[in-house]
């Protein structure tokens, strides 16, 4: 990411609404953006999602693995407005499981770069796939939209749900049920 071109579009954007860059309360404005945009909201842009799953063991467990309510945030790469929610993500294992941190991190990396919420659930089941080649894989995004809270339809609260199935999970609807079973019980055990 190129910080200072970021900068100077930052000022350019303040200067076409009229505001004035150099006023005390945006005097760092254009700096303080773009750091945040490299460092945090677009830090997964351009990365390969593999790499969030570095920590792979071999383990013979053949149950469903679930890591559920991961909180996300991104931006929506046709408004560039956040929307945020909760990843459901859930594999069964063949011979190899990976750390559960790498399972939320897998999701933060998706989600840190403008995308759509339809694409990210493809890339978190892509790659979760076709890193451990499990016997298959779920995965749920559940999110609200910017986009749709404070512009166009102004809907607040109007939630986005995503799905995507790999594997055995396509077809076995005992799986999936179980799976969407454990993510509607909120209770912790």
């Amino acid at each position: 990411m190129d910080r200072k071109r970021l900068e100077a579009i930052v000022r350019q954007f303040l200067e076409a609404i009229g505001e004035d860059p150099d006023r005390e309360g945006l005097r760092d404005t254009p700096a303080r953006v773009a750091r945040m945009y490299e460092t945090e909201l677009l830090m997964g842009q351009g990365k390969d999602l593999r790499e969030a799953l570095n920590t792979v063991f071999t383990e013979s467990y053949g149950g469903l693995v679930l890591v559920r309510d991961i909180p996300f945030y991104s931006l929506c790469e046709h408004h560039l407005l956040p929307f945020f929610g909760k990843a459901h993500v859930g594999y069964v294992p063949r011979g190899k499981v990976v750390g559960l941190s790498k399972v939320a991190r897998l999701v933060e990396a998706a989600a840190r770069r403008l995308t759509i919420q339809e694409r990210m659930t493809e890339e978190i089941a892509d790659t979760l796939y076709e890193t451990l080649n499990p016997e298959g894989v779920m995965v749920v995004l559940e999110a609200e939209h910017f986009c749709m809270t404070m512009r166009g339809v102004q809907r607040p609260g109007t939630i986005t749900t995503t799905a995507a199935a790999r594997g055995h999970f396509v077809h076995d609807t005992r799986a999936r049920d179980e799976f969407f079973s454990l993510i509607r019980n909120k209770k912790p055990y």
